[in-house]
């Protein structure tokens, strides 16, 4: 009855059919309807069992009843129709900023409404909040988009503070960055990237600096034969042992045109490019530092492009194999002393100095260069990170 009433209005219409009542159920249900019942089941109608309860002793219907027996009943029908309503306000009240706006003349704009009024609201944003956000966007694409207000080299940060108080405000991730990124892809007639590099893109269109100083990669032994002083800085920093890191705002600055078929070493860890360093290697070598960064992959898409081939070493261990299969995959890399018998080696080689297993833990990931790799990891079971092969792989880049 409670589901009935709270799908239909809390109107005490329709009827509900019970089966397999006992005689003591009977009993009570012939008291109830004031009627006497024989049979194992019952068509009971709404409107007629909340006229017996209203003509009781309790005076009460059949809501009221229910609702002194337990939970309030929830008017689902109002509840679905307040629901649409302040959803409609949304939209209404986004389409009405966008048209009190100088962006409502640009047939992008409208484009741009539409496909947002398709997507909906992202799950858990309130409709209040929904209307703050959306204000917030057209305030943005106003301020970078409009000939009055655009100022080239506006900064995010500074952007950001000035529309939404906060200089996080325009973070990736956030739903207000999405917009308004969707905004800059329709009005420069191009698609919504969803990787790093293409959203920087999108900021850059739009005259708005992204924050290309704070991602780094770390690199050691790079020898550009260009003639800029970024290429000479690096190649300088190679002949005096020292490792390099190179900020997105480097990269984009310098084209590192490389020796022809240079192969440059990929490790995973710091420590790496620092015994690199200390024993003045000659090869060179680029570190992921963990999970490859928008830096990383763009320093080495530009080495990829100047004609230079890879090897790559991680970590023996599940996450380790997940960050190779990426960096192998993408750049076609071979693999560095990541095989299965350099694992089998290297355990070997640990337990005769006496060095503390480390379990694996996670589960298996296959290999995408060496099919035995994974099996023989779940084997032995052993973690191995690259410090353990460390005079190996320096001796390799001697």
């Amino acid at each position: 009855m409670r589901k009935r009433l709270e799908g239909n209005g809390l109107q005490a219409t329709g009827s509900l059919r019970l089966t397999a009542l006992a005689q003591q159920e009977r009993e009570a249900l012939s008291l109830l309807l004031g009627r006497t019942l024989t049979g194992t089941a019952v068509t009971v109608r709404l409107d007629q069992l909340d006229a017996r309860l209203r003509a009781s002793s309790a005076a009460s219907g059949l809501v009221q009843t229910l609702n002194a027996l337990g939970p309030p009943l929830v008017d689902r029908r109002a509840a679905r129709t307040r629901a649409q309503a302040r959803r409609d306000h949304v939209w209404s009240s986004f389409a009405a900023a966008l048209e009190a706006s100088p962006l409502a003349s640009a047939p992008w704009s409208h484009q741009w409404l539409e496909s947002l009024r398709r997507a909906g609201l992202p799950k858990g944003v309130e409709p209040e909040a929904a209307v703050r956000t959306l204000h917030q966007a057209v305030h943005v694409l106003t301020l970078v988009l409009s000939p009055d207000t655009a100022r080239p080299g506006r900064g995010r940060g500074e952007l950001a503070a000035e529309t939404t108080g906060t200089a996080h405000g325009l973070d990736d991730g956030a739903w207000l960055t999405r917009l308004v990124l969707r905004g800059i892809a329709f009005a420069h007639g191009t698609e919504l990237s969803e990787d790093a590099a293409g959203r920087r893109a999108l900021w850059r269109l739009a005259g708005v600096t992204p924050d290309e100083v704070s991602s780094t990669v770390l690199s050691y032994g790079l020898r550009p034969q260009g003639d800029s002083w970024q290429e000479q800085a690096l190649r300088e920093r190679t002949v005096h042992g020292a490792e390099a890191h190179l900020t997105l705002r480097d990269l984009r600055r310098t084209t590192l045109s490389m020796p022809p078929s240079t192969l440059v070493h990929i490790c995973e860890n710091p420590r790496v490019v620092e015994a690199a360093a200390d024993t003045m290697c000659t090869k060179p070598l680029v570190c992921t530092s963990g999970n490859a960064s928008t830096a990383v992959l763009t320093l080495l898409d530009t080495l990829a492009a100047a004609g230079c081939s890879f090897r790559y070493h991680g970590d023996f261990d599940w996450p380790g194999l997940t960050l190779a299969n990426r960096i192998i995959t993408r750049y076609d890399a071979r693999p560095w002393r990541m095989s299965a018998d350099d694992y089998e080696r290297l355990v070997a080689h640990t337990k005769a100095q006496g060095v503390p297993q480390l379990a694996l833990s996670g589960a298996p990931v296959a290999a995408c260069w060496d099919p035995d790799l994974a099996h023989a990891m779940t084997a032995l079971n052993v973690g191995l990170h690259e410090e353990a092969t460390l005079d190996l792989l320096v001796k390799d880049l001697a």
